[in-house]
């Protein structure tokens, strides 16, 4: 997940309602009923902790894994023992609260995978205003097929990406007077599925039958039956 998507701040705003309950039910289960700034104010201090940085399912997260901030809360409250007993429950979830935070980001990433599976509709919903410009010299301009590109879209395969050979044979035609390039086209102007929020670079191989799709942390080679390029079988 590249940018903030609609499955990103769904959950986030799920973790912190499950969060506000818990300390609906605490509140409710106290006999002296806490001023509700100061609990707010405990819960954001014990949010504090001493993180380290793990990445799970390929994304980078923040476990917690020392309470800082309720260890500081029990500093201040040390003389307040009265207080400290009404808030201590406040100031755990706080701490508490950034698992559950993770829980629900590890939570979003299935379901992410299943609203936006890597496929090319995923990251070219909307081809209204595409358009397909040459990179690399040599090469004339061509018009995207909009007509057909929908259905070609779905017709497709993911294939490996041979990155070292593609390289390795377009060095080896570098020097002669017919070089090839493995893709000399770029997509431009096409939108992702709302909500995704995902960032990519679209480039199409000269048959217009390839797309190699990157994005900020990963690259997909697609490749299709038919042409996304105009006149092209």
């Amino acid at each position: 997940m590249e940018n903030t998507n609609v499955v990103e701040v769904s959950v986030t705003i799920l973790a912190w309602c499950v969060i506000a309950w818990i300390a609906y039910r605490l509140y409710n289960r106290q006999a002296d009923k806490p001023k509700i700034w100061k609990v707010l104010v405990v819960m954001l201090v014990g949010l504090f902790s001493f993180l380290i940085n793990i990445e799970i399912f390929g994304m980078l997260m923040r476990i917690s894994i020392l309470p800082l901030g309720v260890w500081i809360l029990y500093a201040y409250f040390r003389k307040k023992n009265e207080e400290w007993q009404i808030y201590r429950p406040f100031a755990w979830l706080g701490f508490v609260a950034n698992f559950i935070i993770l829980a629900f980001a590890l939570l979003a990433v299935p379901i992410f995978q299943f609203m936006y599976p890597s496929e090319p509709s995923t990251f070219l919903s909307n081809i209204n205003d595409a358009s397909i410009i040459p990179i690399h010299p040599g090469v004339r301009p061509q018009e995207m097929d909009k007509e057909n590109a929908l259905a070609t879209l779905l017709d497709f395969s993911e294939e490996p990406i041979h990155s070292e050979v593609w390289y390795r044979e377009a060095d080896l035609e570098a020097d002669s007077t017919n070089t090839q390039e493995k893709f000399p086209y770029q997509l431009i102007g096409v939108i992702p599925k709302w909500g995704s929020g995902l960032i990519s670079v679209v480039y199409i191989e000269e048959d217009g039958k390839g797309l190699l799709i990157s994005t900020p942390k990963e690259q997909h080679y697609f490749r299709f039956k038919h042409s996304l390029i105009e006149g092209v079988n």
